[in-house]
C-alpha cells in the first residue's frame, strides 16, 4: 500500500522561503511522478509542480516557475519543494500526489491516485 506524507509548511513573511518535503512509501519504487498541488479556501486544487524520475523531467505551473523549485531524493523516495519569495496569494494547503502514470498531464490533480493529508503554508504579508 503506497503511503504520502508531506511535511515542512508553516508560517511565514511575504518575501521568506520555505521547503516542503515528501516521503512516499509502499512500492515507492514504481512512482515514477511525484507532485505537488495546493488548495486555498474557496478554490480548485491547482498543480503547482511535477516531476517524473526516470528523466528526470519536471514541468512547473507557469505562475510560479522561478520562485518554486521541485527536486527528489531517490536514495530516499522523498521529493521537496523549494519556495522562495513567498507571497500572501501563495497562502493554501499543500498537497503531495503521486502516481506511475499520469499521461500527458502532469499537473492535473485528477492523473493522481495517491495522496498526502497536506501541510499548511501561510504566507503573512
Amino acid at each position: 500500500q503506497v503511503q504520502v506524507v508531506e511535511s515542512g509548511g508553516g508560517s511565514v513573511q511575504a518575501g521568506g522561503s520555505l521547503r516542503l518535503s515528501c516521503a512516499a512509501s509502499g512500492y515507492a519504487a514504481s512512482l515514477t511522478y511525484m507532485a505537488w498541488f495546493r488548495q486555498a479556501p474557496g478554490k480548485e486544487r491547482e498543480g503547482v509542480a511535477a516531476r517524473y524520475s526516470p528523466g528526470p523531467y519536471t514541468y512547473y505551473s507557469d505562475s510560479l516557475k522561478g520562485r518554486f523549485t521541485i527536486s527528489q531524493d531517490n536514495a530516499k523516495n522523498t521529493v521537496y519543494l523549494q519556495m522562495n519569495s513567498l507571497k500572501p496569494e501563495d497562502t493554501a494547503m499543500y498537497y503531495c500526489a503521486a502516481d506511475v502514470s499520469v499521461g500527458d498531464r502532469p499537473l492535473s490533480p485528477l492523473r493522481y491516485r495517491f495522496w498526502g493529508q497536506g501541510t499548511q503554508v501561510t504566507v503573512s504579508s
